[in-house]
């Protein structure tokens, strides 16, 4: 499947949510794609490539993500998650197919609670749970400034999309996508500046950075017994975490698979935890399995 997506704009209390579409409904199953912490919609672009021919396809820009709104910060990560509940109404009636990878996977086991009908079948890619005890008492703490988060010193300006290619080329964990799926990246994850010196990452880094420092303070284990749609669980390489930002190893609780009686719970041992950008051939085959 190689042809472009369709921009789309859908109002919502949390704000305006961008969302890509791909295809046209059919009698078969639509596909949900829900994207990682600091990425955006079109970074599925070279999944979706390799997915069957006639295949309907919604991509939203998570909030504060992409072209959608854009909150002061993101603590609370249910309330991200639920922003997305009128797209997901938006499409009722029609089965949905939906795959998260990171921040996306947790986000997509809220969605798959509160609307239990709308799904057929949820992929999880490597996504951020992390083990009940790690949830206790992190509500409690005080909210962090974003800026004292390394994120939130990223380098947010750029002169156009080819020079922050360039850049990142050759850098880990850069260097170890597939080409397209850093021009993908690159070329659909920048906006123009406001003073229109150059361009900005579409999601700023301090709202980046306040994204992972409450990725414990809503516990998702509150709603994982309410899934009932059949779950597929795939976790990159185990290995010791360097620390919080170390994405070269899975941070996804072992135990997932078995808390959701998943239908198929698998390691992919060669691949760091950016799956669907090392891998999307290898994924989208996956996915085409439920259509």
């Amino acid at each position: 499947m190689s042809e472009a997506p369709r921009e789309h704009r859908l109002d919502t209390p949390a704000g305006e949510i961008c969302w890509f579409e791909w295809g046209e409904p059919s009698d078969r199953p639509s596909l949900l794609l829900l994207h990682a912490t600091g990425f955006h919609a079109r970074l599925w672009d070279q999944v979706v490539a390799g997915l069957p021919l006639g295949a309907h396809v919604i991509a939203p820009d998570q909030l504060g993500h992409g072209r959608s709104a854009k909150p002061g910060s993101l603590s609370d990560w249910a309330a991200t998650a639920d922003a997305l509940l009128p797209l997901i109404d938006r499409f009722a009636g029609t089965p949905l197919i939906a795959c998260g990878h990171s921040m996306g996977g947790y986000v997509l086991t809220r969605l798959a609670a509160e609307r239990r009908d709308a799904f057929a079948h949820i992929f999880l890619i490597d996504p951020v749970i992390m083990p009940p005890e790690f949830y206790i008492g992190a509500a409690d703490a005080p909210v962090p400034d974003p800026a004292e988060h390394p994120v939130a010193r990223r380098r947010s300006r750029w002169d156009g999309w080819e020079a922050m290619n360039a850049h990142f080329a050759s850098r880990p964990p850069y260097a170890h996508w597939q080409p397209e799926a850093l021009a993908d990246y690159c070329r659909f994850g920048l906006l123009a500046a406001p003073d229109g010196e150059g361009w900005e990452l579409a999601c700023p880094p301090a709202l980046e950075a306040s994204v992972y420092q409450n990725a414990l303070r809503t516990n998702p284990h509150d709603w994982l017994p309410c899934i009932t749609v059949p779950v597929t669980v795939i976790r990159a390489r185990t290995g010791e975490r360097a620390g919080t930002l170390d994405f070269s190893v899975s941070p996804t609780w072992p135990g997932l698979g078995a808390a959701l009686d998943a239908v198929r719970d698998e390691q992919w041992a060669d691949q760091s935890h950016f799956i669907p950008m090392e891998a999307p051939q290898r994924l989208a085959d996956l996915i085409a399995t439920e259509f």
